[in-house]
């Protein structure tokens, strides 16, 4: 009888295979068979927030009779039009925090606090306290509260949100909907998600159930440690439909931390305005990928400015860490302390250089990324038109200044119309917007416009950079041509 060694021979392959994996990616962590015992452990670190506000009633509407309070019609005015007099009106809102320290200090979400003139916490065995305010981050949509216990409480732990993978199954624990502490489970969906909240988006998203109450509560991992902050839901009903968002537990920990501190939060700022590098932004700079952060603009006296940085320069990498794409920069230049003289990489027309600036304070809340579009003024009659690209431009002369509201310190072409389906509409300009450059090229009349781009079509080029002003921010858009 032969005994064929072959699947002894396949097992033991696969085996060694396996042991030279890293353990996290040869083995997997199963779904649990229950998330109880976890659930115990957790849930007295969850608290109930309630906020309340009061709100003057509007007097009475006009042209509306002033009824007598003992008028037989006095109720039916009252049940369809609401009190007639200035009367006070409560009105409270619900969300979810969780403990982070034994004294009784309780992360939870700005904008579930934001309104409130009172704010209470309400433990999970029932304990309701009144929460003092230590600080908010309008642009983390983070807060720090305080309650004051008469023993310690159960803290929560921050885990490492950087080693959260997609398919990590973790659980949400929350106040959805006024029901107090609800438990939900599921897996990271994404990471790094950008949904326009704010400037330092890189949110975790999950298919855990997360609806309204739940804003302020913690994500779990599967060693109880918190992982984020959930603040951000996806549903056109309202209820959860398994598109949740949370704040990275690394981010939460460096804001928490200066509320901690400072009641506030001290950013670092450099003075410039960005844009995102597109694969025909990166063709028309003649660069060889579409990374890094375009710099679109740069405040006078700022930082950068007062480095060299100019208007084109590609960032490419700041303090030795490197510059992925434009969500990258905020994010590295805001955790900067301030003061500090660091090395920015840049490429300048193709050309490696590394200058110095030093790091300043956030002042303001005027934010790095180039602006969405506004409503475009009316078309005017074109006196030039460039057809490859659907453009017809004008010189800025007083009345293109008077028409299209273009102040004296606006310098360049104006644009008076976008045909229909042309490489221009496909990149939504407008009339109104100002060409300032063609090329890394300064234009001030059609013709120079006109000629630039004839010369760069009869070179081979595909893609036209222009540099467009558009109510004051700068913008760079690559045309195609032809």
């Amino acid at each position: 009888m032969r005994v064929s060694v072959l699947p002894f021979v396949k097992h033991l392959v696969l085996a060694f295979a396996l042991l030279s994996l890293p353990l996290s990616q040869a083995f997997a962590r199963g779904a649990p068979d229950s998330f109880a015992d976890l659930a115990d452990k957790l849930l007295p670190t969850v608290v109930s927030i309630a906020t309340s506000q009061t709100l003057k009633q509007p007097g009475p509407q006009a042209g509306l009779p002033n009824i007598p309070p003992d008028s037989p019609l006095a109720d039916l005015f009252k049940d369809f039009l609401g009190p007639q007099k200035n009367t006070p009106r409560h009105v409270t809102s619900l969300g979810t925090g969780f403990i982070i320290d034994p004294s009784g200090l309780i992360v939870t979400n700005n904008h579930v606090i934001e309104d409130g003139e009172h704010i209470t916490a309400t433990l999970n065995d029932g304990t309701t306290l009144p929460a003092k305010l230590i600080g908010r981050d309008e642009k983390t949509d983070l807060a720090l509260l305080k309650v004051t216990p008469k023993k310690p409480l159960p803290a929560a732990r921050f885990g490492d949100s950087d080693r959260a993978r997609i398919g990590d199954w973790v659980i949400a624990i929350g106040n959805p909907f006024g029901l107090g502490s609800t438990v939900t489970a599921g897996i990271v969906s994404a990471r790094n998600r950008d949904i326009n909240a704010g400037p330092y988006d890189e949110f975790i998203q999950t298919d855990a159930p997360i609806n309204r109450g739940n804003s302020g509560g913690p994500l779990f991992d599967m060693d109880g440690n918190v992982v984020g902050v959930n603040s951000a839901i996806y549903s056109p009903s309202g209820g959860s439909v398994g598109i949740g968002f949370s704040i990275p537990s690394n981010l939460v920990r460096e804001v928490i931390a200066q509320l901690r501190a400072h009641g506030i939060l001290k950013r670092g700022w450099i003075g410039v305005r960005i844009q995102a590098v597109t694969d025909d932004l990166a063709e028309g700079l003649g660069l060889p990928s579409a990374t890094g952060a375009l710099i679109t603009d740069v405040s006078p006296k700022g930082p950068a400015a007062k480095a060299g940085i100019a208007n084109g320069d590609l960032v490419t990498g700041f303090d030795g860490k490197a510059v992925a794409d434009s969500r990258a920069l905020p994010r590295i230049v805001a955790d900067t302390p301030i003061g500090k003289t660091v090395s920015v990489d840049v490429l300048r027309k193709g050309k490696k250089q590394t200058v110095k600036l030093t790091v300043a304070k956030l002042e303001d809340d005027k934010p790095m990324r180039a602006p969405s579009p506004q409503k475009a003024p009316p078309p005017a009659r074109a006196k030039s038109k460039v057809s490859q690209l659907g453009l017809s431009l004008a010189p800025l002369d007083a009345d293109a200044r008077a028409q299209f509201k273009l102040g004296k310190n606006v310098q360049g072409v104006v644009v008076t119309d976008v045909a229909q389906d042309s490489p221009a509409a496909e990149k939504n300009l407008r009339a109104g917007d100002v060409i300032v450059q063609v090329q890394n090229q300064n234009v001030r009349t059609p013709d120079e416009v006109m000629r630039r781009i004839n010369a760069d079509a009869t070179a081979g080029k595909k893609v036209e950079l222009m540099l467009i002003n558009r109510g004051g921010n700068l913008t760079y858009v690559a045309l195609k041509l032809g």
